[in-house]
């Protein structure tokens, strides 16, 4: 699974792509669903599974203040988190 981190620092957006296990980059992904916040020093971990999904970032196209602050978690990774663990029982 790919896994995409970005981090909000006061040098700028700070983006880590890796691999990881379905089920560690899930768990990472839930765990810091409260630190997502889009603000300095937020962290937000995102999965994916198709081919080069944490590829290169988009291109930045102008925003406003309230969207550039709104981050929205990945509901995808919280789902699968959800049904695994109750899988897992």
């Amino acid at each position: 699974m790919c896994q995409k981190e970005v981090l909000v620092k006061d040098d700028g957006i700070h983006y880590r792509k890796s691999c990881a296990s379905s089920g560690a980059c899930l768990i990472a992904s839930s765990g810091y669903q409260q630190f997502c916040t889009g603000k300095l020093n937020s962290v937000c971990i995102a999965c994916c599974n198709t081919p080069l999904c944490n590829g290169p970032r988009q291109k930045k196209r102008p925003q406003s203040a309230a969207a550039a602050a709104a981050v929205t978690p990945p509901v995808f990774s919280l789902s699968v988190v959800v049904l695994l663990s109750s899988a897992l029982r």
